[in-house]
């Protein structure tokens, strides 16, 4: 037992029941016959095998330092979840397919053929076990991008149907409503009318002409919208040109962590065409660290060409107007440690720019150890936290972050990331923990000096 779970045991039996083993099953989706599953599977692996990807998977010397940098592996002790392993398939489909040695790999019988069992087996670990958090990447020694090749075989499993239900039920909601959990263009409209009252400022809403787009991420409209009157008020204090666009306002893309590169592609053109539309000159994406991926970092192989914007996570912003003197704060006396989101720290590369945020504020900065690109992930990201089946295994990984926590000695975590804001919560809730995550955006706002 870690001493996380010691200080906070699961009281009840009934709690304990609460989180089941995941369930013995490997999701498919449409009525398709399993050959057919294994053709699709293969076609779309081929597909995303490259040179970049080739150099990779020739790269690997296994020499196990990618699964001291994996939480499930490190928390399991299961070699299952070493991270190089987990593209193990991915790998033997390189090898006998499309290497240049593949002839031989099939002639001699060196890589059998994969069979859909296999990656009905897969599933697990690319889905479930996996946040491509990225750590794995920094940390190798070849310099092998895990988490991109993960992302790349996904794309394969959703073509053959098979990912699990739970992520691919919100990834088609996305499609057809524009927002993976219900936050349709009216519901947008009506928290964003809500939030300018709440917070007696301009929220404003299609506006034709705007030097800057801001969006949101469906956690933030549905279960944090304060997000929403916290970015009115920073803009609005620094008397910016800005507004929300109801046909690009959704900035989660369930798509990319789904692997349906359509539906990725489509969620992001409605960002960029919002933007478009309005003449927007930056983009600023909310405390969402896949969002932040999604377009800043993918968004120009969507569009086809470069970007006619810059983009901005809202930690960057912050950070610039703060620096420049633009935006004054007051300082806060509060000791906090703070929780690099994977996609925006250690995969985005805006690490140091919450920290100028903090420094202006005057917080007491406790950091915790790991911190900045090296950070623990918080175990709900890539989807994970929406596959109720991988529960058990999130709440074990998330007990690094816990111990993470405690150490630091801080009584409130902050972030600048929704989803890990949504992990910490449920975990805080199943483990009875007293520590609080907050916005990063929230807390500014809160502190704006007129």
């Amino acid at each position: 037992m870690s001493k996380i779970t010691e200080k906070y045991p699961l009281e009840t039996h009934e709690q304990r029941l609460t989180v089941k083993d995941p369930h013995p099953r490997h999701d498919t989706q449409g009525d398709v016959e399993e050959n057919e599953r294994l053709r699709r599977a293969m076609a779309n692996f081929a597909k995303n095998m490259n040179r970049t990807t080739a150099t990779y998977m020739e790269a690997c010397v296994h020499c196990g330092q990618c699964a001291e940098a994996c939480h499930y592996y490190v928390q399991t002790e299961d070699p299952k979840y070493t991270p190089i392993w987990k593209l193990e398939i991915f790998k033997q489909a390189y090898k006998r397919e499309v290497s240049p040695f593949g002839f031989f790999y099939r002639l001699f019988g060196l890589k059998r053929e994969i069979t859909v069992e296999q990656l009905g087996e897969w599933q697990e670990l690319i889905y479930d076990s996996c946040t491509m958090c990225g750590r794995c990447s920094l940390i190798c020694p070849m310099g092998i991008d895990i988490a991109t090749l993960v992302g790349q075989a996904r794309h394969g499993m959703f073509k053959a149907g098979l990912i699990p239900d739970e992520l691919h039920e919100v990834a088609q909601r996305a499609k057809d409503e524009g927002s993976p959990l219900g936050a349709t263009a009216e519901v947008f409209a009506d928290r964003a009318e809500w939030m300018a009252d709440e917070f007696e400022t301009d929220v404003n809403v299609d506006k034709e002409q705007a030097d800057i787009l801001v969006s949101m991420s469906s956690i933030e409209i549905m279960k944090y919208p304060n997000s929403i009157g916290a970015t009115a008020r920073v803009l609005n204090a620094l008397g910016e040109s800005w507004t929300f666009r109801t046909e690009g306002y959704e900035a989660t893309n369930f798509g990319m962590m789904a692997g349906n590169a359509e539906w990725q592609k489509a969620a992001t053109m409605k960002l960029i065409n919002a933007a478009i539309n309005c003449g927007a000159k930056l983009v600023v994406l909310p405390e969402c660290g896949h969002a932040y991926g999604a377009l800043r970092w993918q968004g120009a192989a969507m569009y086809g060409k470069p970007l006619p914007f810059k983009v901005q996570h809202i930690s960057e912003f912050l950070a610039d107007v703060i620096s420049s003197g633009r935006l004054k704060v007051k300082k806060v006396d509060q000791t906090v440690t703070f929780h690099d989101p994977c996609q925006v720290a250690r995969r985005g590369g805006a690490t140091e720019a919450p920290r100028i945020v903090m420094d202006a504020l005057g917080v007491d900065l406790k950091e915790m150890a790991p911190t900045g690109d090296f950070n623990w992930c918080c175990g709900g990201g890539g989807g994970v936290v929406t596959i109720h089946r991988a529960d058990k295994l999130r709440y074990k990984v998330f007990e690094l972050k816990m111990e993470q926590v405690e150490a630091s000695g801080a009584d409130t975590v902050l972030s600048t990331c929704s989803n890990c804001r949504q992990s910490y919560n449920d975990a805080k809730e199943h483990f009875h923990w007293d520590k609080n995550m907050e916005s990063l955006l929230e807390l500014v706002a809160d502190n704006i000096i007129e």
